[in-house]
């Protein structure tokens, strides 16, 4: 198995372990708590459309804080206690955190988040049927819908009485798709919580009915600046000239390409490159502009990337061979290479399968079908990935639907009941497990 994909291996670990397992009875409560979800389903999908209704792109605070506010209350209501962290200090609205205390079984963190990609400014700001199970709704399936599930599955519980001495924290970030930086102040309070749990369940989109999310990558931004000598052109090549910025930046690129890539679910990306007599690069708005001539050499080049891994290990290895190439310049240029981190790895392991186990069990138990885990190579960067270091965890338990984070984005309202129960029953036997 040294060489099978990541998925691969996880699928046939899923398979040994639920061998000759079939679907058992549900439990008297347990056909009560999907009872209460089949009772609440309606008011469920209202709270979306509700919650959809209200611009909450990420850098639009007090549309965040609005969305959390709604949420802030629903949960209340279900006897939890609530606190809203502040992120202003990063330029971000906040947090929301609901808790309830106890020591019964496994502790949970479950987590989802406020924001969406959609700003104020955005054309796509409203829930439109499309229709009678598909709708066209900004952040919906990233990820209202997921925060819904969570909530009405917690609410199930809550209103059978089997919340009583357990433990669940329910974090809702506000900046999940533009983290406020240091990373070290917007996700203090995700990880604080995560040190105090023993499972994360993370209620990003669903990338289909029957599958789960066990790994993720981490993902990290990377830029390259080259200088070279400004000269008249018919210098190029010379000893005294060298090779110029551009010829530089483009060895650079093509040995990146040549020597680092090939790894499975290794990939790094060049978004934006300029190159010039003059350039100017705004970091933060990630644009800029160049002025050159072609009978000019170009004295400087920028360009910035992201990296994509499946492990911390897999990720220094890439940046010793990135630094590598850029130290080892052409004749009167140099280079640097600088690494931003942004999401480390969600790397698949033991205790993640086993999640991924249980929830197969609660499916089959459900009747609907086996839940495999999803190649982490398709799937992108989440909260999950911040708190995998101290739990086990299973995520992509949210809503389905398609092309998230684009002005078509839809969310299926059909599969939100069957979702939530399982769900339930996953959160049900968690807080149950000795």
């Amino acid at each position: 198995m040294k060489n099978m994909p990541i998925s691969r291996i996880a699928t046939l670990i899923l398979i040994l372990i639920t061998i000759s397992v079939s679907a058992q009875k549900l439990t008297r409560t347990e056909n009560n708590i999907l009872k209460s979800i089949e009772a609440n389903n309606v008011e469920a999908i209202q709270l979306l459309k509700d919650v959809v209704n209200i611009n909450s792109g990420t850098m639009n605070h007090d549309g965040v804080k609005k969305v959390g506010d709604i949420f802030n209350e629903a949960f209340k209501n279900i006897g939890f206690g609530t606190n809203w962290y502040d992120m202003s200090e990063v330029n971000r609205s906040g947090h929301l955190f609901a808790e309830t205390s106890g020591n019964k079984g496994k502790k949970l963190l479950l987590i989802g988040h406020l924001d969406t990609v959609f700003e104020a400014d955005s054309p796509f700001q409203e829930f439109k049927m499309v229709n009678d199970s598909m709708a066209h709704a900004p952040g919906g399936n990233d990820m209202k819908g997921g925060n819904v599930i969570m909530l009405y599955a917690l609410k199930a519980l809550a209103d059978n009485g089997l919340l009583e001495d357990a433990q669940i924290i329910a974090a809702f970030t506000g900046d999940e798709e533009a983290s406020g930086k240091p990373l070290s102040i917007s996700r203090k309070n995700l990880i604080d919580a995560a040190k105090r749990s023993d499972i994360a369940l993370g209620f990003e989109t669903s990338t289909g009915f029957n599958y789960a999310t066990v790994a993720r990558r981490g993902a990290s931004g990377w830029k390259v600046e080259v200088s070279g000598k400004r000269a008249h052109s018919s210098g190029i090549f010379s000893e005294s000239t060298g090779a110029g910025a551009v010829f530089e930046m483009a060895r650079i690129l093509n040995e990146f390409y040549n020597k680092v890539k090939g790894e499975e679910y290794l990939t790094f990306n060049p978004g934006i490159i300029l190159g010039g007599t003059q350039v100017n690069f705004e970091d933060e708005l990630s644009k800029g502009s160049a002025f050159g001539k072609s009978n000019v050499v170009a004295q400087t080049a920028v360009v910035e990337g992201g990296l994509r891994f499946i492990s911390e290990e897999q990720k220094e290895n890439a940046r010793d061979k990135m630094r590598d190439i850029v130290n080892n310049n052409l004749p009167q240029t140099s280079a640097i290479i600088t690494f931003v981190d942004s999401y480390p790895a969600m790397s698949p392991t033991e205790g993640n399968n086993k999640l991924l186990a249980i929830l197969n069990q609660v499916s089959l138990d459900l009747k609907q079908g086996e839940v495999e885990a999803f190649d982490p190579g398709r799937r992108g960067a989440a909260d999950t990935s911040f708190v995998a270091k101290y739990v086990d965890c299973l995520d992509g338990l949210g809503t389905m639907g398609n092309r998230a984070h684009t002005p078509e984005e839809t969310v299926n309202l059909n599969t939100i009941e069957a979702l939530t129960k399982r769900t339930a029953i996953l959160i049900y036997r968690l807080i149950n497990e000795k």
